[in-house]
């Protein structure tokens, strides 16, 4: 099957007003010729490392760039869902053994969340609380579900969505490449009409813009304003973590069809090695600036405390057994 649809796509990634070095990645391939697009399709990755150090940032660039190694790597392959989800597997245990092999004992782990376009259809694939929209007629959806600790509470009644925003352990994610041998890994296919935009993006864009205005922002906006609008604005709003977003835009809006699509800037196009090439594809993050860190040890210390009281009050219940 044939796709003449064309794609827009920007790109962008930024520390923020907070966070010391840029823990996010962003990774591209986009075929440069027909032949490419009917073996591979386009394929965009969006990372979010934890880890502390400099452990997330390994972790976000080297996973991006093993997931996109071993898909172009299983080329004939058509099954373009799985041959996505078996490459980010394989990222995993590869960032695995990179942190077994490290001298020291840091986590190493990354959010990923990822999109073929091929035939016009987007298969993603999504590990962590990176998201993915889909935007059509003026219409934003979430298309992946955040594995996240604040998304299942709220998901099983325990948290309203107005007291999620003040979750204080809204940064826990549940699952990441790195974290376990085999992490359960999302997969969503959607049909692309002309004109669909698909939003890939880090936490830190959404802890700063409501769905809504990313929506309209990006409706209104060609792809390369789109994502300098949306990440100008997460900064202004306090810039509170890195700031990642793509926009790929299938085919011209409506509104567009009388007037050519802006071609995106040389600096902002990248394309991807053949599967044996060594050298690997980067998007440059801007220059690091003081430290960015997850912290687990409060709800640690949390869990400690009641595991504490909770054996005293048993061995005040077994004294008293006891003595009667």
């Amino acid at each position: 099957m044939s796709d003449p649809t064309p794609l827009t796509a920007a790109w962008r990634t930024d520390n923020g007003l907070v966070r010391g070095h840029n823990e996010d990645f962003v990774i591209v391939y986009e075929p440069p010729t027909e032949e490419d697009r009917r073996r591979h399709g386009a394929l965009y990755i969006v990372a979010d490392g934890v880890g502390g150090a400099d452990a997330g940032e390994v972790a976000s660039q080297y996973a991006s760039e093993r997931t996109l190694h071993h898909y172009l790597a299983a080329d004939g392959r058509t099954d373009w869902g799985a041959r996505l989800i078996d490459a980010m597997q394989a990222a995993n245990t590869d960032l695995r053994r990179l942190a077994a092999d490290r001298d020291d004992s840091r986590r190493m782990a990354t959010t990923m969340v990822a999109a073929v376009v091929q035939d016009g259809h987007a298969y993603i694939g999504n590990v962590g609380d990176s998201r993915a929209y889909q935007w059509r007629e003026g219409q934003l959806e979430q298309i992946s579900r955040d594995q996240s600790l604040v998304a299942r509470l709220v998901e099983e009644g325990a948290l309203t969505p107005e007291e999620a925003v003040h979750y204080p352990y809204k940064n826990v994610i549940l699952y990441s490449i790195g974290s376990e041998k085999r992490p359960p890994i999302d997969l969503y296919e959607i049909v692309l009409e002309p004109g669909d935009l698909l939003v890939l993006c880090s936490d830190g864009l959404t802890r700063h813009i409501e769905d809504g205005e990313i929506g309209v922002i990006a409706g209104d906006e060609a792809p390369d304003v789109a994502a300098d609008m949306l990440v100008r604005l997460a900064r202004e709003r306090g810039g509170e973590d890195n700031i990642t977003v793509a926009i790929i835009q299938h085919g011209p809006r409506l509104e567009e069809s009388t007037r050519p699509i802006v071609p995106l800037a040389a600096a902002t196009t990248i394309t991807a090695p053949r599967p044996e090439a060594t050298q690997p594809i980067v998007v440059p993050s801007p220059p690091p600036v003081v430290e960015r860190h997850r912290s687990l040890w409060p709800l640690t210390f949390a869990l400690a405390a009641i595991m504490v009281v909770l054996i005293l009050v048993l061995w005040v219940v077994i004294q008293r057994a006891t003595t009667i």
